[in-house]
């Protein structure tokens, strides 16, 4: 059977790698990530790391690590293998570590590094001359050699732009900015707002462009995404531009405010037409055809959101959830959803609530994210110490259409069986049965009881 191969045009195609002003996450020996940007002819700097020439970089693939060395020339590493750890019976109890059991001074090392010795063989001096080394365990002995990689190697490693990656980084980064919307309850609220390719979407995005990501990923560049904000011009959005999204996939993305977002507000833009003599220039000429393509492209989008029939509303913000709800809720289609996230339980307990009275959004619920991270090694699985506390709160519910006629015979139905179940209740109390002797009074004796006893 013959096997199918792509040519390298075809996998450039597919998988351009890291392009020119791109922001590309690395990780540091230490286990850090830092974001760097990638542009021509340039020096990227990892501080006590090295550095390096930007262009090195430039059509790699992702995933690949880099050694520094003093030329600022990066060499490709190969991928590092997952040893097993052999266990013994040795224990740390007799070691004592201090000053002593190392006799490789702070100066020496110094001396060696600015001689050009490589970090490997540093390591390999300090593990010679450990006094105590040979008492530790195999798992010590590794902690022992990675705290040393990390403190000597010139080493980082390049990590693919997905939404996991750069989500993580966010979070461990400012969780507060993301508004703890942490990664799985980002796909929580992903899959309960059913975001899909083709599909029209409304969203309020507080959370630095990280909700945006998702739902353009999904999205794949088909569609229309219309994202209100609070500001005149459209948001930043650092998160987004983390993710190094083609033009194709963010060209479906609409932006507009609350005023715009307004039916009976009036837009005032400056004159997009001059009179011949006075668009002299091309300059003028320009910046009248910029003005035209910016009042086009407002209308067109708020065109676009008045004419409905969205399918989900997805809010992460700072604002009363409720009040948004009602603003953008007449947008909205049939059996489309609404999902709310939010870093506080009350908000949206308080907005369930509230859309409990209204017949048009079926069920809604709340739920809370919750998230337990392992560390998976070689005799060495067990939960993490450290772990996040929360990942917010998740209100969802289905918005339907509010027929009144369809009221009216709810309605109808509930009397009718109100008035019936009244009915049964008055005549089951009012019926006597005929064969029923009389009631005695518990006070008064019963003459047939005493004659039975008198004779018994």
């Amino acid at each position: 059977m013959s096997t199918f191969k792509l040519t390298k045009s075809a996998q450039k195609a597919r998988d351009p790698g890291i392009q020119v002003n791109d922001l590309v996450l690395v990780r540091l020996p230490n286990g850090e990530i830092k974001s760097v940007k990638i542009t021509k002819n340039s020096t990227v700097s990892l501080g006590k790391y090295g550095s390096f020439h930007s262009d090195e970089l430039v059509g790699q693939p992702y995933g690949l690590t880099y050694e520094i060395d003093g030329k600022k020339k990066l060499t490709q590493l190969p991928p590092r293998t997952l040893d097993e750890v052999e266990d013994t019976e040795a224990t740390n109890e007799l070691i004592n570590d201090g000053t002593f059991v190392q006799p490789l001074t702070v100066d020496e090392i110094q001396t060696l590094k600015r001689s050009g010795a490589h970090a490997s063989d540093i390591i390999k001096m300090q593990i010679e001359q450990h006094a105590n080394y040979f008492l530790k365990t195999e798992y010590s002995k590794d902690k022992y050699k990675k705290r040393k990689e990390a403190k000597y190697s010139k080493v980082f490693t390049t990590i693919e732009p997905t939404l996991f990656n750069v989500s993580e980084y966010w979070f461990a980064k400012d969780q507060n900015r993301l508004r703890d919307l942490r990664i799985d309850s980002l796909s929580q609220v992903l899959n309960l707002a059913g975001i899909r390719p083709g599909g029209r979407y409304l969203a309020v995005d507080d959370a630095s462009g990280l909700l945006v990501s998702g739902i353009l990923e999904r999205m794949g560049g088909e569609g229309t995404l219309i994202t209100i904000c609070s500001i005149d011009s459209p948001p930043a959005y650092p998160v987004l531009a983390q993710m190094n999204f083609p033009s194709p996939i963010t060209d479906v993305m609409k932006t507009l405010n609350w005023a715009t977002a307004e039916e009976d507000y009036t837009p005032i833009m400056p004159p997009t037409e001059y009179p011949d003599d006075d668009a002299k220039s091309e300059r003028h000429k320009h910046r009248l055809n910029k003005r035209k393509a910016i009042s086009d492209l407002l209308s067109k989008t708020r065109d676009d959101l008045f004419s409905g029939e969205f399918d989900a509303l997805v809010i992460v913000s700072e604002h009363e959830p409720y009040s948004i709800i009602e603003r953008l809720s007449p947008y909205l289609a049939g059996s489309s959803s609404v999902v709310v996230h939010s870093p506080y339980p009350q908000i949206v307990v308080d907005l369930q609530a509230r859309l409990r009275q209204h017949p048009e959004y079926l069920s809604p619920s709340v739920t809370e994210a919750w998230l337990r991270r392992y560390q998976v090694l070689p005799g060495r699985t067990h939960p993490m110490m450290a772990m996040s506390g929360s990942g917010g709160f998740i209100m969802h519910t289905i918005k339907i259409y509010d027929d009144p006629n369809a009221q009216y015979a709810l309605m109808q139905r509930r009397a009718k069986h109100k008035k019936q179940k009244t009915e049964e209740e008055v005549s089951s109390t009012s019926e006597v049965p005929s064969t029923s002797a009389p009631a005695t009074n518990a006070s008064t004796p019963n003459p047939q009881s005493s004659n039975i006893e008198a004779k018994s």
